[in-house]
C-alpha cells in the first residue's frame, strides 16, 4: 500500500482508492451505465441521452474503446451512417467495481452519519464547535455550482 492510499482506523485503505478514473469520469460513467442498461446504443441516441456534443461524446467513446470497455461498430442504416457502441464483459466488470466502490462509499458514509447523529440533538465538532441539531441540518438543501 503507498502512502497516498489513505486508511481507516482498521488499516484497510479508504473506499475510494477502488474508484478508477476512466470508468469514473461522469461522461463515461454515464456511457457505461446506458450501454448496461440497453446492451448497445447508436451515437445519437448516446448524445441526447447524456446531453452532449458530438466531439465531446466522440472523444470519451475513443477513451472508452481504447481501454476495451466499449465495442465500436460503424455502418449503414439505409444512406445514413451510423456509429453503434456496445459494451463488453471487460466494461460490464469495470462497470459493476465501480458500482460497487460507490456503494461501499454511500454506506461508509452513511454509517458514519449514523454514529453522529447518536449522540443526541447537537454535535460538537472537534475544537468545541457546536452544530446545529441534525434535523436542521437535514433540511439544508445543497448548494450547487451554477445554481
Amino acid at each position: 500500500m503507498s502512502a497516498s492510499e489513505p486508511e481507516d482506523e482498521h488499516g484497510a485503505p479508504h473506499p475510494s482508492t477502488a474508484l478508477t478514473e476512466v470508468v469514473h469520469q461522469r461522461t463515461r460513467l454515464g456511457i457505461l451505465s446506458v450501454l448496461a442498461e440497453s446492451g448497445r446504443a447508436d451515437f445519437t441516441y448516446l448524445k441526447s441521452a447524456l446531453q452532449l456534443t458530438d466531439g465531446n461524446l466522440g472523444r470519451h467513446l475513443e477513451i472508452l474503446a481504447g481501454e476495451g470497455l466499449i465495442e465500436i461498430t460503424k455502418g449503414y442504416e439505409g444512406r445514413r451512417p451510423r456509429t453503434w457502441a456496445k459494451i463488453t464483459k471487460v466494461g460490464q466488470s469495470a462497470l459493476s467495481a465501480q458500482m460497487a466502490a460507490m456503494k461501499e462509499l454511500v454506506n461508509q458514509f452513511e454509517a458514519r452519519q449514523s454514529l453522529r447523529s447518536v449522540g443526541g440533538a447537537s454535535q460538537r465538532k472537534p475544537g468545541g464547535v457546536q452544530l446545529p441539531p441534525r434535523h436542521i441540518v437535514a433540511r439544508a438543501k445543497p448548494r450547487l455550482s451554477g445554481a
